[in-house]
């Protein structure tokens, strides 16, 4: 699989979307994989998973709309609202039925997907994500992912200096090539610098409209055999997981189809960034029906 994607916007729902594809959009696409990336990420999360991942089907990846090179319209950031994105981008693929795999907002998304639209449905990988949580696990995740956001909406002078806080900050250790195409990828010249391109008032209005969704009434109404990938290790202290066990576990019990997978040794952020063979072998289990 080619470790550069090729480029290809689509319509969405009344906004244009970016998609990635490690595959030949020109070629069948059915069978396919669609990846959806977290609340304040990009289509390039995605690229270590594309370069290690054999499965033999073809993967693709979106930019979800205000984020990366996607349109950026002033408000209309839902669930619901990205649903539909991947509705119209299914149609205009002409892809039938998809594999969607999400990871962090995206698993929301994914599974609201799955819930909203079953027939389309083949598999669903969920990846540190689509939980239902307590609303004190909420604020530690909330604030757990804070350092990550606090670069949205500033103007650096140079890129250097964009990544410096990244480059040191425990989440992201050790420093890769993907990290640095994954960050170059999201930033834009303005005057005096360059800043990223993610609006910081979408990523509130995003926030707050997740925090109201009833995640919990989705688990039964997804048709398909689903995978949850679970980190295992918090962010900065133990309890700051983002799929703790026993939700994860309540979502096994839930999702008819359900089965899960402990990526040990992972935080949420490594769990997509960094290698992990085991991570890449229960998906290719899971694709093949094993």
């Amino acid at each position: 699989m080619s470790v550069f994607p090729i480029m290809k916007k689509v319509p969405g729902d009344g906004v244009d979307i970016q998609l990635a594809g490690w595959c030949d959009f020109d070629a069948t696409i059915q069978g396919a994989i669609l990846c959806i990336h977290g609340l304040s990420a990009n289509l390039q999360c995605w690229s270590q998973i594309a370069a290690s991942l054999r499965t033999g089907r073809p993967l693709m990846a979106m930019d979800l709309r205000g984020r990366g090179h996607s349109g950026q319209p002033p408000t209309g950031y839902s669930l619901a609202a990205h649903v539909e994105d991947i509705h119209c981008v299914l149609d205009a693929l002409k892809i039938d039925r998809i594999t969607l795999m999400g990871h962090s907002l995206g698993a929301y998304i994914s599974l609201a997907f799955a819930a909203a639209h079953p027939e389309r449905m083949d598999r669903l990988i969920l990846v540190d994500g689509g939980g239902d949580l307590p609303p004190e696990q909420w604020e530690l995740v909330n604030q757990a992912i804070k350092p990550a956001l606090a670069r949205l909406g500033k103007v650096f002078p140079s890129f250097e200096e964009y990544v410096a806080p990244l480059k040191h900050s425990p989440l992201f250790q050790p420093w890769t090539e993907v990290l640095e195409n994954y960050f170059r990828y999201e930033i834009i010249a303005v005057d005096g610098g360059i800043r990223s391109r993610i609006n910081p008032d979408n990523i509130w209005e995003e926030a707050e409209n997740l925090a109201k969704a009833d995640i919990g009434s989705k688990y039964s109404q997804v048709p398909c055999p689903t995978l949850i990938l679970r980190a295992t290790d918090g962010l900065f202290v133990k309890e700051d997981v983002v799929l703790p066990m026993e939700t994860a576990e309540l979502m096994v019990r839930q999702i008819p189809q359900a089965r899960l997978f402990d990526v040990a040794g992972t935080n949420h952020y490594s769990i997509v960034f960094y290698p992990h063979a085991g991570r890449d072998q229960a998906i290719a289990d899971f694709l093949a029906g094993q």
